[in-house]
């Protein structure tokens, strides 16, 4: 492997959209079905905060439990990776090939082909398609993968030197293995490296497997064989179905394909450079001196505009609070640059340019975008000032030095004063303050900060706060190994929510931050903060609460102490609550056969064993089943209107509304709405009976039912039918019948990416408020326009609509000094300019352009020599021009006079020297159309 590479041809030059196109269009033709890339925010997945690779849509489909009506699929999908084991945020910038956000293209076989197949396509794609010497690529396989390895030796032909075999899975290796997580699919992988050449080896360590460490080698693609489930025990077992979940990241195929040796030089990165440059008024010498700061907010625009396009906002926790740490990282190299004004928008409108077309998501939500960064960009440099404040405050009783713009931190003595760990940890989590800034700052006055302080502060939060987040929970690998041992042990929880809203249950696993108990008490209340370990995951053996899973969000309520002798019933006070529950998740297995894991504020003392009385909030529940029912009826009503191709992408359903995601490439018209609105309540007003039914996936299959791609499903599923209209897998609670669901209104329907669109709706409760609110604002319309009912507002707003048109064109043609001008008048005041010339102007309310030319004429039998300009206010505004015969044999044209004008009304026109006319769009322009004209004249006449 340590041979130097061969001299090769060039490969054409590609940018990086053309790449992305041919991948699609190469797996297209090999029978993979086209998938849109999906959102950043997973959709039905609570256990990621992000979509952090390209198969985290395909999660289930790859494992066998869910179903899809394709076995080939291709994508490019946009990915961050800024937390848990896929963590590149701190690398961004430092290397050539580390991104937050960057794109996977993908293809994925869900037990159909396998390894020769996936082999063979890759290196055909780049020895062929990309034209990319095969010379210069590489491959490694796992140790014992006989298969892959003789595929690539005796098929594909690759030399000895240039077939490599890793990894050594169960004793800790994992080189060329691959895992979801702790348990779950896993399987062998043969990775492909481009070699950059000799020149770029680091030593006898430089070799494929290790290219992550080496320039030399680069990983373009991950061919991941999935053959087996691993267990909490790490041994493994076959899977039924044997997949393919291949990677290739775009950024650094592009890089080989432009040949470059950074992702960032390619034209992915480039043009963001060049702005961000054309800000700075930075030279190429300075831009590589400054190249770090200069990636990070390249990398960083791209994943704040990605982040804000698919509706994650700023905030304090969860996402939001990752993409304002990414937001406040770029804005501080911009500082680093010397930038202090707002610049990200203006890098942002760099990446909507340049990604719409395969993003046209972006394009749609630019301004919407474009309005959060700026927002956030003005309030964090605000944030910076006052964080300059309290620690310029702080040093000021460390040392007397005067601050020294630009001292290391590096070069400070070691006696020099420390920064207490926990000052700086205030500035950071109170104020937002990056560490780092505060290091900087802290060494320009001469004074150290204690940094090992700082991250214990910041660890022990972070401990404690872990448990308060569902992506804490299950971004760790302890959290997921901790779940399997615990079902492992105790058994999947039985739930009892489709029959009843209260049940008990008796408590089988105890955990606090990752810890299991076998005993737990609250924190005192003069203690308590959110924040301190109050909050508790119990495990029970059944339950009644829902699990957020299927698009449908988690029950809430409240747990008790169970009565000793519940046979006579129970009555319980709120303030009594053991565990107020406000979260609640399947962890550890499907949504029939995983745990339950319900989430909340401990109030009281709770060991195992414990029997807990488990109460619904009912009244919410019914909300949430009226919404879901009303999902499917949606669902069908759409398809019925539009076509069967707007199948169920994602979903929601909460108490308060619901909004469902399908693929099509149009806006829906008003009257398929209206059809899809009136069909969903019929089917509400016949008070169909919903029926469930339990069978296996086969029968669900052939009896016609519909599976989703958000759905966990098992060896069993269980379907819903509405009698006569819809047949679907679910897992969600329902209405016993469509009646319950009350009423259906659509209240929006719009784009959310390429090719998928989202309706969003509300029934019962929800429909009836806005039924309320709607006739509310109807009638304060009808008192608002003085109009004699509701039905006659349309009419009355027209009216008062014209009444506003013609006063706007009175006051235009100013007609409140005495109505239209008469012909006589305006030539009495005809403006005598330069060598004598007349000149009169005027903007007229006239009913045609031949009443404007007649109107004109009129004023020429007053005026016999002299310019007359005359406009037309309408909604295509006119202007007409006349020039006597002495004044034409001076040189002065109409036909010049119009064409220069007409740019004031967005307009073109032209004509003779003695008359001519032009149209335009431009209402508001008239006045500065006549104008013109009048200058035009007094210039000529000057020049003259």
């Amino acid at each position: 492997m340590s041979s130097p590479a061969p001299s090769s041809p060039a490969i054409p030059y590609l940018t990086g959209a053309e790449i992305r196109a041919r991948f699609i269009e190469f797996f297209a033709e090999r029978g993979h079905t086209v998938v849109p890339s999906a959102s950043l925010v997973p959709a039905g997945d609570a256990t990621l905060l992000f979509t952090n690779s390209g198969m985290v849509q395909f999660k289930d489909a790859l494992t066998g439990v869910e179903k899809r009506d394709y076995v080939r699929a291709v994508d490019y999908q946009r990915c961050l990776r800024v937390a848990g084991k896929h963590n590149d945020f701190e690398e961004v910038g430092r290397t050539p090939r580390h991104h937050t956000l960057f794109e996977m293209l993908g293809n994925w076989s869900f037990g159909d082909y396998f390894k020769r197949e996936a082999i063979h396509w890759a290196w055909d794609f780049l020895t062929r398609d990309l034209q990319i010497p095969a010379e210069r690529l590489a491959a490694t396989v796992y140790t014992t993968d006989d298969v892959a390895y003789s595929v690539w030796r005796d098929e594909i032909g690759l030399p000895p030197e240039r077939l490599v075999r890793w990894g050594d899975f169960p004793a800790g290796d994992e080189a060329n293995w691959w895992r979801m997580g702790d348990v779950g699919p896993s399987g062998p992988c043969s990775e492909l490296h481009y070699d950059r050449g000799a020149h770029l080896s680091e030593g006898p360590e430089c070799v494929p497997d290790h290219s992550e460490h080496c320039p030399r080698w680069l990983e373009v693609w991950n061919l991941v064989f999935m053959e087996f489930e691993l267990h909490p025990d790490r041994s493994l077992t076959p899977l039924p179905a044997p997949g393919v979940d291949t990677g290739m990241g775009l950024e650094r195929v592009a890089s080989v394909v432009q040949g470059v040796t950074s992702n960032y030089d390619t034209d992915l990165f480039a043009p963001i450079h060049e702005r961000m440059r054309g800000l700075l008024g930075s030279d190429p010498d300075t831009f590589e001196a400054q190249r770090f700061s200069y990636q990070v907010i390249a990398d960083h625009s791209r994943a704040v505009t990605f982040l804000v396009a698919d509706g994650v906002l700023p905030a304090n926790e969860g996402r939001g609070y990752v993409l304002r740490r990414i937001m406040r990282r770029a804005i501080r190299h911009g500082r680093l640059l010397g930038r202090h004004e707002p610049f990200l928008g203006e890098t942002a409108k760099v990446v909507i340019e340049s990604m719409a077309g395969a993003y046209p998501h972006l394009a749609e939500q630019r301004d919407q975008v474009l309005a959060v960064i700026e927002r956030e960009e003005r309030q964090f440099n605000r944030t910076l000032e006052a964080g300059v404040g309290i620690l310029e405050e702080a040093l000021d009783g460390l040392t007397p030095e005067a601050r020294v713009v630009g001292r290391s931190a590096e070069h400070l003595p070691a006696d020099a004063p420390i920064l207490p760990g926990e000052v700086a940890f205030r500035l950071h989590d109170t104020y937002g303050f990056p560490i780092d800034l505060t290091v900087e700052l802290a060494a320009e006055y001469g004074v150290r900060t204690d940094l090992a302080g700082f991250q214990d502060a910041l660890t022990e939060q972070r401990q404690r706060s872990r448990a308060n987040t569902k992506a804490g929970l299950a971004d760790t690998n302890l959290a997921a190994s901790r779940y399997a041992e615990i079902l492992a042990r105790t058994g999947p929880t039985t739930f009892l929510g489709y029959e009843t809203t209260d049940a008990i249950g008796r408590v089988v696993a105890i955990l606090r931050d990752g810890t299991e108990y076998e005993t737990l008490e609250a924190v005192p209340e003069t203690e308590l903060r959110a924040e301190a370990g109050a909050r508790v995951e119990l495990v029970l053996d059944r339950t009644p609460f829902y699990a957020e899973s299927g698009g449908q969000v988690a029950d809430l309520g409240l747990l008790f102490a169970a009565p000793a002798d519940p046979s006579g019933g129970w009555q319980v006070l709120e303030s009594d609550a053991l565990v107020t529950v406000d979260d609640v998740q399947r962890v550890a297995g499907t949504q029939t056969a995983g745990l339950t894991v319900h989430r909340g504020v401990l109030r009281g003392a709770v060991k195992l064993g414990d029997q807990l009385l488990c109460l619904v909030d009912a009244g919410r529940r019914a909300d949430i089943m009226r919404n879901h029912t009303g999902t499917h009826l949606l669902h069908r009503a759409l398809r019925n209107v539009v076509g069967e191709r707007a199948r169920q992408a994602g979903s929601l359903v909460t108490p308060d509304d619901l909004r469902f995601d399908f693929p099509f490439e149009r806006d829906l018209t008003a009257d398929e709405r209206i059809a899809i609105e009136r069909e969903v309540r019929r089917v509400v007003r016949e008070d169909r009976p919903v029926s469930v039914e339990w069978m296996t996936m086969p029968e669900a299959q052939a009896a016609g039912a519909d599976a989703f791609f958000d759905e966990k499903y098992g060896e069993r599923v269980r379907t819903i039918r509405v009698e006569g209209f819809s047949h679907e897998l679910c897992g969600g609670t329902h209405c016993r019948a469509t009646g319950q669901v009350g009423s259906f209104i659509i209240t929006g329907e719009r784009s959310i990416g390429s090719g998928m669109r989202r309706i969003e709706a509300v029934t019962g409760a929800g429909a009836d408020r806005l039924m309320e609110e709607r006739f509310a604002l109807l009638d304060r319309a009808v008192d608002a326009v003085s109009a004699r009912g509701p039905e006659a507002v349309e009419e009355r707003i027209a009216a008062l609509q014209d009444e506003l048109r013609d006063t706007k064109r009175r006051l235009k043609a100013g007609a409140a000094a005495g109505g239209r001008p008469k012909p006589s008048d305006l030539a009495v005041k005809a403006e005598t300019m330069a060598g004598g010339v007349l000149f009169a102007g005027a903007i007229l309310d006239l009913e045609s352009i031949d009443a404007l030319k007649g109107f004109a004429k009129d004023l020429r039998a007053h005026l016999p020599s002299g310019v007359i300009a005359v406009g037309l206010d309408a909604d295509e505004p006119q202007l007409f021009v006349t020039v006597s015969d002495d004044l034409v044999a001076r040189g002065i044209a109409a036909g010049p006079l119009v064409a220069e004008a007409v740019t004031s009304i967005d307009g073109r026109g032209g004509g003779r020297p003695q008359m001519a006319q032009g149209k335009g769009t431009r209402r508001e322009g008239l006045g500065d159309a006549i104008a013109a004209v009048r200058a035009a004249v007094a210039h000529r006449v000057a020049g003259a």
